[in-house]
């Protein structure tokens, strides 16, 4: 990629290879004439300059059409080694070829080019539409959790003396809660930033998943869930970036949490395979439409008919940090009921023995 986008911001560049390509073509069935023809030889060589319109602008790909014919009559066409044409047919054949060429070339050079303009409205077009999106989805998901906590400390400000135990608490309970979606919501944008940096680079070091798993399961609980963790013994520890592998939990934790009835169950189970481990994350809710287990991982993607609340960022963010990982991140639903989030990442793996490894 990068020798393609050098090659499109050097003109000169282009010449040189444009021009050496149709050298190098025109020696190597020039050693072959006897055997394929000249006639052949000019449908090497459009197919040549059909493959440079791809990549050179229109200038470039111009002059080589035009040294195109010139080569082929000067080596090819009868007699070799002179721009003289003998045979009517022969002339007409190479002014042909010569009107072909250019035309072929200045055609392709200028389709590429409208193509690139329409990717580039549509890419503008995608960029407002999902700032749009973000947008509607901050006005109401930032805006919430902040009237709730300014109403809360204000009631809590200017009546204080008239609330009760009760009545506090639950106001204290309700900033925590607000508190925490702001939090959760500026993580996620930040976390998408991130992720679309060029800088973005992971922080490897040793980690121990269940750890990890666990402290994830405590900030996620809930009264109205139940949260089910297993895994096998003598697990190993595996280098990945644990900042990263929280969020990815975390993320889909909190959909489950979010998104499945009250008194059911959420089940992780960690294991290990040859060169990595899988973490498979299940609940026993609804699940999800088979048409929309592609597309829940896309930014901003929120399913329909849902309650309000989320951005759609939190299982985009899970995929583009298991990817960073090298890793594959998939949803299906259960026959029986719910859905499962399976993540599957490669990663280095060591056991504790001593108490020096510790």
């Amino acid at each position: 990629m990068e020798l393609i986008k050098k090659i499109e911001h050097s003109q000169p560049l282009q010449y040189i290879i444009g021009l050496g390509s149709i050298l190098f073509f025109s020696l190597i069935c020039y050693l072959f004439i006897d055997i394929i023809g000249y006639h052949v030889v000019a449908l090497i060589l459009l197919l040549v300059v059909s493959i440079l319109a791809m990549f050179l602008e229109t200038f470039p790909i111009v002059i080589a059409a035009i040294a195109s014919a010139l080569i082929w009559n000067f080596l090819f066409i009868q007699p070799r080694a002179t721009f003289n044409i003998t045979t009517p047919q022969d002339a007409l054949l190479f002014l042909m070829y010569f009107v072909i060429a250019v035309m072929n070339a200045v055609f392709t050079s200028r389709l590429r080019k409208v193509e690139a303009v329409a990717r580039q409205r549509k890419a503008r077009e995608r960029t407002l539409q999902l700032y749009n999106t973000l947008l509607n989805s901050l006005s109401h998901e930032l805006k919430t959790p902040i009237s709730t906590i300014i109403g809360a400390i204000d009631t809590l400000k200017i009546n204080s003396g008239a609330i009760s135990e009760t009545n506090k608490t639950e106001l204290y309970h309700e900033i925590d809660l607000a508190g925490n979606r702001l939090h959760r919501q500026v993580n996620n944008l930040l976390n998408m930033s991130r992720l679309e940096s060029e800088l973005f680079k992971l922080q490897l070091d040793w980690y121990d998943l269940s750890e990890i798993i666990h402290g994830v399961m405590e900030r996620s609980q809930r009264d109205s869930h139940e949260m089910v963790f297993s895994t096998a013994e003598n697990i190993p520890l595996f280098k990945v970036d644990g900042i990263l592998m929280e969020q990815v939990l975390q993320n889909i934790i909190h959909n489950a949490v979010e998104h499945t009835p009250a008194g059911t169950t959420i089940t992780i189970v960690l294991s290990q395979k040859n060169k990595g481990f899988t973490i498979e994350i299940s609940d026993s809710g609804p699940g999800f439409p088979e048409d929309k287990l592609e597309q829940v991982f896309e930014k901003f993607y929120r399913l329909p008919h849902t309650a309000t609340g989320g951005t759609g960022l939190g299982l985009s963010i899970a995929k583009g940090f298991v990817k960073a990982h090298n890793g594959n991140i998939s949803l299906k639903n259960i026959p029986s009921g719910g859905a499962k989030f399976i993540i599957d990442i490669p990663a280095e793996t060591a056991t504790l023995t001593t108490k020096d490894d510790e």
